[in-house]
């Protein structure tokens, strides 16, 4: 059991993206009068990530248009930031957190929003022009290599996974010569199944893009002052020259400073169903392995409204205690905005589960596909067909039987 923060107790969130600022927020929001402490390992204000793959690495938006708030709005909330420092161990016992700068914050309550961090290329660590995209300098610095390579510069995206395929869309929009490469036979198989990876490949294959599937890297070698600043080498031989690598192979929870702590870590924080982690902790967004009521298995989501849901959810919880927490049990949804397309999903699609085409196709470059989970409606995913895909929102929130989901689509 977690006991309730005191009201004047001073709440400590370490991670201050989208699921810590949203959690720190909604401690005010309830009216708690205690001190609340940001802890985040960047010196950027918080900010919001989707926009770095788009509309920030393309130019046509600003940096400060990213941004959550401005800070008087910060400053109203009475917010404390401490920022370009990281968490580096917890007590749970004397409830304490130690940082980067050698200080010591003491909590009554704590919010674990750490996030993920990206998977790297072994050998490929701080190699010039090789850049994995989490954060907004990873953003602006693939920004500058692009612009250093004048017209129509060379870029070779690993991996075609949603952040891969965004930045290898939003670059072949800017005039780059873009090369995606991924490692399974199809994009996203892994995540949609093999059959909704194929249709994420036709959009990718209408607009002209050069994808390489079931493709093996052997080495990257980094030249900076020749012509070929990169060159990726494939193991069949295949060298892909390049004036900027993009590497997206996904991300890792971001725990290695708990791993001397008591909390219980596996592929993330493990939570309870109202995301407790331990006594007077909760945890949020990505880094949170929840136990999902609805489905009864840990669940782990990396979508930005997972943060934007589970921040305020973990607050909540966090402020009154295990005995009067809500479960948290959100209907997934997800976007991924790649040249004129909008990807969407709502649920989580199991592995085993059965994919039907309802309307539209891949090739079409519109299309509604439903997947059953059981003799249940497991989860919906649209290609630029937005309104129809809501109407399916209320069906997942109820646990609508597979057949009511097929008899939503034919009507």
């Amino acid at each position: 059991m977690s006991e309730p923060v005191p009201q004047d107790g001073t709440v400590v969130v370490i991670g201050a993206s989208l699921a810590g600022l949203r959690a720190a927020e909604e401690v005010r929001h309830e009216g708690h009068t205690g001190p609340v402490v940001i802890v985040g390992e960047e010196i950027h204000a918080p900010y919001d990530r989707p926009p770095l793959s788009k509309q920030v690495l393309s130019g046509k938006w600003e940096v400060e248009r990213t941004h959550h708030h401005t800070p008087d709005a910060h400053d109203a909330l009475g917010l404390e930031f401490r920022l370009g420092r990281r968490a580096t161990a917890l007590d749970t016992g004397a409830r304490t957190v130690a940082c980067s700068d050698g200080t010591e914050l003491a909590y009554d309550g704590l919010v674990i929003a750490t996030g993920a961090a990206t998977r790297s290329l072994p050998g490929t660590e701080g190699m010039p022009g090789v850049w994995m995209l989490r954060t907004l300098d990873d953003c602006l610095g693939i920004k500058a290599g692009l612009a250093a390579a004048g017209d129509a510069p060379r870029v070779v995206v690993i991996g075609a996974g949603f952040i891969g395929s965004e930045v290898a869309a939003t670059c072949h929009g800017m005039g780059a010569q873009v090369t995606l490469l991924e490692a399974y036979h199809t994009p996203l198989a892994r995540v949609l199944g093999d059959e909704m990876g194929r249709a994420c490949a036709d959009v990718h294959l209408a607009n002209g893009m050069d994808l390489r599937c079931n493709i093996t890297i052997d080495h990257l070698e980094s030249d900076p002052g020749g012509p070929d600043p990169v060159v990726v080498w494939l193991d069949d031989g295949t060298r892909l020259p390049a004036d900027v690598v993009v590497v997206g192979i996904g991300v890792t929870p971001s725990v290695d400073w708990l791993t001397s702590s008591e909390i219980t870590l596996e592929n993330g924080v493990v939570c309870d169903g109202a995301l407790f982690a331990a006594d007077r902790v909760v945890a949020a967004g990505d880094v949170a392995n929840w136990l999902r009521q609805s489905t009864g298995r840990p669940t782990r989501v990396e979508h930005w409204t997972n943060a934007a849901e589970g921040g305020p959810a973990a607050a909540r919880n966090l402020l009154v205690g295990s005995a009067a927490a809500v479960a948290y049990d959100p209907v997934p949804f997800f976007w991924s905005d790649q040249y004129a397309s909008k990807i969407q999903m709502i649920g989580l699609p199991g592995p085993d589960d059965e994919v039907v085409v309802v309307s539209g196709s891949g090739t079409e470059g519109k299309m509604v596909a439903l997947y059953r989970t059981g003799d249940r409606l497991g989860a919906v995913l649209s290609i630029s067909q937005p309104a129809k895909l809501m109407g399916y929102r209320p069906l997942l929130a109820a646990g609508a039987s597979f057949d009511e989901a097929l008899a939503h689509a034919r009507g």
